[in-house]
């Protein structure tokens, strides 16, 4: 799936794991990253895609909210919100999955 600033040209197919938006920089070039996780909110109602850029320095890596349609979160807030439980449940799965246990 490709798209421009999140407003996907394949219409309004929700993202599943593993697809690509082509994000738009101010200056013009197209920055790809990838959907890592889909989070629904705590009533159910609405449910973010958390995206993530790799350059060749892990250090360098960036993450993105949006949307099911691929539309970025204006609400900055709860962007963070949604990033910082998905990095939350990732470092516990990551934690799981390294022996931990008892």
């Amino acid at each position: 799936m490709s798209s421009s600033n999140g407003e996907s040209e394949l219409g309004q197919a929700p993202l599943e794991l593993r697809d690509v938006l082509q994000i738009q920089t101010t200056d013009g070039a197209a920055v790809p990253f990838e959907v890592v996780g889909i989070l629904e909110d705590s009533e159910g109602a609405a449910s973010y895609a958390v995206l993530v850029h790799e350059p060749e320095d892990p250090e360098d890596s960036e993450f993105i909210v949006t949307d099911l349609t691929g539309n970025l979160l204006e609400d900055d807030t709860l962007a963070q919100e949604i990033l910082d439980d998905f990095l939350l449940f990732a470092q516990e799965a990551d934690d799981e999955s390294d022996g931990g246990g008892g």
